[in-house]
């Protein structure tokens, strides 16, 4: 588990660890993994980096005895810094950007917009590179002095011309029977 997780929950209210599993089992956050030793590691780290601090130690009864932490001052800034890297930098992870976006609200709005903008950037980016890659194929299939079978105009012609396969199967044959090795 990373130490995003109780970051941002210590971000609404101090709370104890427990009471940190419970809020995410509680609330479906299933990109928290490893709970919940995962999660005293965490807290654990947060503490000995100053980013959280104990407020309160309590017992009732016979249980054991439960610290609640809260955010320091240094940590709000830590956290806000990490959620905005989060929200902004787009990796192949898609888990890390739901996690991000589920947080974003210990950001203000200001903020979250912001970052999202940037995050946008270079996916629009991507978009316009596709789109003019898609178009510079269109005209050279649909060009006029193109390669025989190269203007072709139905979806699955394309499509075996692009896998290099020939014509369509022959009537009554199956792929079941173009998969079956010959009897010797």
């Amino acid at each position: 588990m990373h130490c995003r997780a109780p970051f941002a929950l210590l971000s609404v209210r101090p709370s104890h660890p427990y009471e940190m599993h419970r809020f995410v089992v509680d609330t479906h956050k299933d990109y928290v993994t490893g709970l919940p030793r995962s999660l005293y590691h965490a807290v654990d780290r947060l503490v000995r980096d100053e980013l959280i601090a104990a407020v309160q130690t309590s017992r009732e009864g016979r249980r054991p005895e439960r610290t609640v932490y809260e955010l320091t001052d240094e940590g709000r800034a830590e956290l806000a810094t990490r959620l905005r890297r989060l929200l902004e930098q787009v990796g192949p992870d898609s888990l890390t950007f739901t996690a991000a976006i589920s947080l974003m609200g210990c950001l203000p709005k200001a903020e979250v917009e912001r970052a999202l903008r940037v995050r946008a950037a270079p996916l629009e980016g991507r978009v316009v590179a596709a789109d003019a890659k898609s178009e510079r194929a269109h005209r050279e299939w649909a060009a006029p002095g193109a390669p025989a079978g190269a203007r072709m105009r139905t979806r699955p012609a394309r499509r075996r011309a692009r896998l290099g396969t020939r014509s369509p199967r022959p009537a009554g044959v199956g792929r079941d029977h173009l998969d079956r090795q010959p009897q010797p």
